[in-house]
């Protein structure tokens, strides 16, 4: 019953990440309260999974990344390259993945970062109208939304935990 309230917590996870990634893009913010709350469903859903399979492995290795990623990438913040709201996010994604799963994370937060980046430095390839412009606003102003890229790998690996969960669980009786 665990893995149920586990998988539920994940799933909560999935439209705040979105709105995450939409505020983001719109207004280059992530919240704290937003980050507060994705620390909280992941947490809890990783207690609940420790709880279930009687290992506190994944959450002492969720604890390291967390805290080796917010290390990592504060200079960064530091020097102007990336938002603060970025750290805290990235920080926090250990958690609400879980140790287990972050290579997959790693493979998809890359190649959404690659689109990210490509879109923003060559808009002359989107089609015409308000989102070129915008696209082409970020570009001049050296901004790029890395909360987008951040939650898109998020939500796609959370679905993929999900449903590798769920057909588990279902194949095993």
């Amino acid at each position: 019953m665990l893995l149920v309230e586990a998988l539920l917590l994940k799933a909560l996870a999935i439209p705040l990440l979105a709105r995450i990634a939409w505020v983001d893009f719109t207004a280059q913010k992530i919240s704290n309260r937003d980050v507060l709350l994705l620390l909280c469903l992941g947490a809890g859903g990783l207690l609940l999974l420790s709880l279930q399979s009687g290992s506190w492995w994944d959450m002492g290795l969720s604890a390291l990344a967390g805290l080796l990623l917010f290390v990592a990438l504060f200079p960064f913040w530091a020097l102007r390259k990336i938002g603060a709201g970025d750290v805290k996010l990235m920080a926090v994604m250990p958690f609400l993945i879980g140790g287990s799963s972050l290579v997959l994370f790693s493979m998809l937060l890359l190649v959404f970062a690659l689109i990210t980046v490509m879109v923003v430095k060559t808009p002359f390839m989107l089609p015409e109208g308000a989102f070129r412009l915008y696209v082409q606003h970020m570009d001049r102003k050296g901004v790029v939304p890395f909360g987008v890229p951040i939650s898109m790998a998020a939500i796609c690996t959370l679905a993929f935990l999900i449903y590798k969960n769920l057909v588990l669980a279902s194949s095993s009786g």
